[in-house]
């Protein structure tokens, strides 16, 4: 199936009926990716994997044109997608919390369980900027945290996706953790 999905990337660029049957070929792929992003998020949300894959794949094929290198290329891209379409629904989250010029409501109007969704929304959006300071930082260690953590692939999967050891992935990905700490704690 790994050569088939190559070819089928390859071919997908301009070609509207190769990115459907691409799109059927890596959907429960993509579900999965979408599930391991929002797993570590409540339960309660309203953005599910449906939805976020499918913006997700919208984002990947802007215009109805898109071009990847190869395999790993592709799924990299998806789960940056992924991760863009979550944060601009923390951020809408955020901006529908904050009124956009609306009424105040009354403190017990208020569902406790929208509280927790919107500080997760939050702390999403801490997070991603966060990671965009890491891109300037260090893009590999970037690229090992969206791989490893938005798409939920194992160390030796990275390893062999980015053309590096395991123990690089690694080492990686213990900077990424520890400047992830301090970015978000200062």
């Amino acid at each position: 199936m790994t050569g088939d999905v190559t070819q089928l990337i390859a071919a997908a660029g301009e070609d509207p009926e190769q990115r459907a049957r691409l799109f059927l070929t890596v959907y429960e792929e993509l579900k999965r990716l979408a599930r391991r992003e929002l797993g570590s998020r409540s339960h309660d949300q309203t953005l599910s994997t449906g939805p976020l894959v499918h913006e997700a794949y919208l984002k990947l094929f802007p215009q109805g044109q898109g071009s990847f290198e190869n395999r790993r290329h592709f799924f990299g891209a998806a789960a940056r997608a992924m991760r863009q379409v979550a944060i601009d629904y923390a951020r809408s989250r955020l901006a529908d919390r904050r009124g956009q010029g609306q009424r105040a409501l009354n403190i017990d109007d208020v569902d406790p369980s929208q509280l927790r969704l919107d500080s997760q929304a939050e702390e999403l959006v801490q997070l991603d900027a966060a990671l965009e300071k890491l891109a300037k930082v260090d893009e590999r260690a970037l690229q090992v945290a969206e791989l490893r953590f938005f798409a939920g692939m194992e160390v030796s999967e990275i390893a062999e996706a980015l053309g590096v050891s395991e123990p690089t992935v690694k080492r990686d990905t213990r900077f990424v953790r520890e400047f992830l700490q301090a970015a978000l704690a200062g």
